[in-house]
């Protein structure tokens, strides 16, 4: 039986402080994925202060955990101040987007509906 890698860009078995395995990089926002498939992505941000993700709509909740730092989310016409250890979702279809005021690392898991024949 052929093993398919669910979890990757970590190393197994071992613990890890989540925040270190992705790294801040001067005017950039840079990212990790550590899953995805058609359900479900997994991914690690750390954005240098001044930089985000424009506003934009997913075809699934969107939950962001963050992991260092300070978030301003915006989801619809509503702005969120997040900080470590805070998380929020960002439900699916509704436009939301992800600024830095100052630098932050987050984990973003992203839940998306699974078509079905007929779909």
């Amino acid at each position: 039986m052929k093993h398919t890698e669910l979890i990757k860009n970590i190393n197994k078995s071992e613990v890890h402080n989540i925040a270190e395995l992705v790294e801040y990089a001067p005017e950039k926002v840079v990212s990790r994925t550590l899953a995805q498939n058609k359900a479900l992505t997994l991914t690690l941000f750390a954005f240098a202060a001044g930089e985000g993700l424009s506003t934009h709509a997913s075809p699934g909740d969107a939950m962001i955990q963050v992991l260092e730092g300070e978030a301003h989310i915006t989801i619809d016409t509503t702005d969120y101040k997040l900080t470590k250890g805070q998380t929020i979702v960002m439900p699916a279809n509704i436009p939301h987007a992800v600024n830095a005021e100052k630098p932050f690392k987050m984990v973003l898991t992203v839940v998306k509906p699974i078509p079905t024949k007929g779909d």
